[in-house]
């Protein structure tokens, strides 16, 4: 699909969340998220529950700025912006959108310590380091069925995605969803660094010790009560200090 439409007058919090989904771009690269122009991350539009913001297919993310986003509708169409639409991106985003209204923002990457521990045989994240344990009780597993290129694939992912933030799509890569681009990066990043000390602990080819359960209970509850530094959100804090970082280097996130 190819879009030649003219952006409207932007509202400020519309102004604010292009540069919040182009600075997920930019930074999932800048790790070492991204996979050549593939894969997609989408936040709804603000004020809109049934339109969502989308990268042109074609762009590398490390290229990507807030004003190339495009806008779609529910209907899988592009109602401001010019750029080509990716089928992927309307069968598994627009049907996360659409099922899933909480999830306002949603990344999906095939970041390498994610994808290579959902290639494994049991594929789990393990209750054995402290980032795990942030993600305790909060990712959904799905088995591969081929590429998603049609909205019935789309459908079986949000499903099983169910109630959690995460989804772990198996030999294939990972889904993660928030309310905002700021909660939905801090996920992502903090999930490629579980699964990576999961991995390169399995690499030794000694057991892993697993927290018992009792501290892990204990740590989630300590994390949703260390969840704000002098009256301050964490995440919008590191997000923030993250934009920062490409304000020195890559500005043109912004423009």
């Amino acid at each position: 699909m190819n879009a030649s439409r003219e952006p409207v007058g932007r509202s400020d919090a519309e102004r604010r969340a292009r540069i919040d989904l182009a600075a997920c771009h930019r930074l999932a690269a800048r790790f070492g998220f991204s996979e050549g122009i593939d894969n997609h991350m989408t936040m709804l539009v603000p004020g809109h529950s049934e339109r969502f913001y989308l990268a042109p297919f074609g762009l590398l993310w490390s290229e990507v700025k807030a004003s190339d986003l495009l806008e779609l509708d529910f209907s899988g169409t592009v109602v401001a912006g010019r750029g080509l639409v990716e089928d992927t991106a309307l069968y598994i985003h627009l049907s996360v959108h659409r099922l899933m209204p909480q999830a306002r923002c949603v990344l999906h990457t095939h970041m390498p310590h994610a994808t290579a521990l959902g290639m494994l045989e049991d594929p789990r994240l393990d209750m054995a380091a402290q980032n795990a344990i942030g993600f305790h009780d909060d990712i959904a597993y799905v088995d591969y069925q081929g590429l998603a290129l049609d909205y019935a694939e789309g459908e079986r992912l949000a499903r099983a995605l169910g109630s959690k933030s995460v989804l772990m799509l198996r030999n294939h890569g990972v889904l993660v969803t928030a309310g905002s681009a700021a909660q939905a990066f801090e996920r992502l990043y903090f999930l490629e660094r579980a699964c990576q000390a999961q991995v390169l602990a399995l690499s030794t080819g000694r057991k892993l010790r697993i927290v018992a359960e009792a501290v892990v209970q204990a740590t989630v509850a300590q994390f949703r009560a260390g969840d704000k530094v002098g009256g301050q959100d964490r995440t919008e804090l590191h997000f923030a200090a993250l934009k920062r970082l490409l304000d020195r280097s890559e500005a043109d996130y912004a423009s």
